[in-house]
């Protein structure tokens, strides 16, 4: 990471929203895996055929993030290991795991220094764990501070969970100056019946210059327009997300959203992604 970050308590992120909400009477089908949105052109992606994660693409984040990020800046519990996950049967694995009474070990991978991207459509299938104290995140980094520290240079979170609200998941972005001068908005998106855990999810964002949207299932749940973000760092109403980006997958346990693990929560517990995909608008 170019800078240090924190990323704050979402709880009340339903009553700070900028979008309408959730549209749930929409037919929630998962999109063909194989076709190509109207529009957009394939990229970069990567769906896991082997088993052994591709490192031309993923570098592993290792750790407590001590001694410059502890708990890596949210007061999580997990130390990143290279032990929490496998590449097998066409899916990537990050498992959760408890090593001992208030120790506990997951996986976190990024394409930082490999890949990244200023715009474009993003697009992860993905099932998530469920139970209290997990917080899976699918999110993209800035790769540059261009605009200053965190969040003045910002941060786009694609897919987040709480494990104790498995029905639901959230898009956000951070901006504005740097910590702890940062804001955010988002809004979420609620399943009608069942939960994330119970099969795999398209979760995708349309990043565009200054306009960015949130999909489940090709289902349109949020826009932000620049309208809604700023930074400090910059003029430019598109900044800070007009720069590169790069993409980060991980299971945290605990953490300031989720809040420890209780006497309900239950190890293993995984995230399953089956394939990760980077499209570019066509001219």
């Amino acid at each position: 990471m170019s800078s240090a970050f924190f990323r704050p308590a979402l709880f009340g992120l339903i009553l700070l929203g900028t979008a309408s909400g959730c549209d749930n009477s929409v037919d929630q089908v998962i999109p063909d895996p194989e076709a190509t949105p109207a529009g957009w052109s394939l990229v970069w992606a990567d769906e896991f055929d082997g088993t052994t994660l591709d490192d031309s693409k993923w570098t592993l984040q290792l750790g407590d993030g001590c001694p410059n990020l502890c708990g890596w800046g949210n007061n999580e519990l997990q130390v990143y290991t290279p032990d929490n996950y496998t590449v097998a049967d066409g899916l990537l694995t990050i498992t959760a795991r408890e090593e001992g009474e208030g120790a506990y070990t997951s996986t976190r991978m990024t394409t930082d220094g490999k890949a990244d991207w200023t715009y474009g459509r993003f697009e992860i299938k993905a099932k998530l764990p469920e139970t209290q104290g997990l917080w899976p995140a699918i999110w993209m980094f800035f790769s540059e501070d261009t605009y200053g520290g965190w969040a003045a240079s910002g941060e786009i979170d694609i897919m987040e969970n709480i494990g104790s609200r498995p029905d639901e998941v959230f898009g956000t972005l951070h901006y504005g100056a740097p910590f702890p001068g940062n804001v955010f908005s988002g809004d979420e998106f609620q399943l009608a019946a069942g939960t994330f855990a119970d099969d795999f999810f398209v979760f995708a964002l349309e990043w565009e210059e200054g306009e960015i949207r949130w999909y489940v299932n090709n289902v349109l749940y949020q826009t932000q327009t620049s309208d809604d973000w700023y930074t400090t760092g910059s003029d430019d109403p598109a900044a800070p997300f007009d720069h590169a980006f790069h993409m980060i997958l991980n299971v945290a346990v605990g953490g300031n959203l989720p809040g420890p693990p209780d006497a309900t929560t239950v190890f293993p517990q995984s995230m399953q992604v089956d394939y990760v995909r980077v499209y570019k608008r066509d001219a």
